[in-house]
């Protein structure tokens, strides 16, 4: 079985999350590569399923990564498929799943080149305090932290007329700073460990690149519970009733409650190193799908 993890050309080296799926592949018999989407020297015919794990840069070329995405999937089966990135992409995936009934923080959707008077916006809600985020990005890529001041309002429309991508202006949820973010793993449908992420002090971002911290988090019911929800509503919203393989359900504190921050099913980081048993199980279901592919050629799809 050649299996490919996709990634991208410049990974660092300190990268090292997905050993531990590495060899749970190879413990199963597997060959295991690691080809960039970009390299356009890669025979893609040449694997049984490709899956998608670092590509780190698709944010920056889109449409490019999507383009690829649908040339490849005519030569090899793809984790997640097109239909999956092209939706979830997007941070307006958020609206969907808000509109099947997931809770999500409350959101303002700002069209790239559309004026607006974000001071308004805020009076409106009632928001002291607030948060920009584009809508395609990773790794707080262009986040704004700001207040209602007219110096923060100030910064944050010179930010838009910066940045000039579509936005989301959210009232920002100051329990990312304590609390954290607690991400969901769910492996072919179940739930296999979660995790706590924390920014260091007066900072935002959870991402280790910025400093912070991350620990194992119990799962509770009540998260297990969240993140089926959250995944359930996005099957519906995509027409599917099979599970995604793979997916990480991030989650903020408001109002007393849950809201799903992030439903990542692209290429999100599963923190094997706090669940290293969610990579078996992870390679035992894609192992299975290329098996029940037909061997994993398209026309066993």
């Amino acid at each position: 079985m050649r299996v490919a993890l996709v990634t991208r050309t410049d990974l660092p080296a300190w990268e090292v999350d997905d050993r531990p799926l590495h060899d749970a592949l190879r413990a199963r018999g597997a060959t295991v590569a690691q080809p960039a989407w970009s390299d356009a020297a890669v025979d893609w015919a040449g694997f049984d399923i490709a899956l998608l794990r670092t590509p780190w840069d698709y944010q920056e070329r889109l449409p490019a990564f999507l383009d690829w995405l649908a040339a490849t999937e005519a030569v090899v089966p793809v984790l997640h498929d097109g239909a999956v990135v092209a939706w979830n992409a997007r941070k307006t995936y958020l609206r969907d799943l808000a509109a099947r009934g997931v809770p999500v923080a409350p959101t303002v959707w700002l069209t790239a080149g559309e004026p607006v008077d974000v001071g308004a916006v805020l009076a409106a809600h009632g928001w002291t305090r607030a948060f920009l985020k584009p809508v395609v990005g990773s790794t707080a890529w262009e986040t704004l932290r700001f207040d209602a001041s007219a110096d923060g309002v100030a910064s944050a429309q010179a930010h838009l007329a910066r940045v000039g991508v579509d936005m989301m202006l959210q009232p920002y949820l100051a329990t990312v700073e304590d609390v954290g973010e607690w991400s969901v793993i769910v492996i072919d449908g179940a739930a296999t460990h979660a995790v706590r992420k924390v920014p260091v002090a007066g900072d935002y971002r959870v991402q280790d690149d910025f400093g912070a911290h991350d620990e194992p988090l119990p799962l509770t019911p009540a998260l297990d519970a969240f993140a089926a929800r959250a995944l359930a509503a996005a099957g519906a919203h995509l027409g599917r009733a099979a599970p995604f393989l793979y997916a990480r359900v991030d989650v903020l504190h408001h109002d007393g409650g849950l809201v799903l921050n992030e439903l990542e099913v692209i290429e999100p980081s599963l923190f094997f190193r706090h669940g290293p048993h969610a990579a078996g199980r992870l390679a035992d279901a894609l192992l299975a799908r290329v098996s029940a592919d037909g061997g994993g050629s398209p026309a066993g799809r």
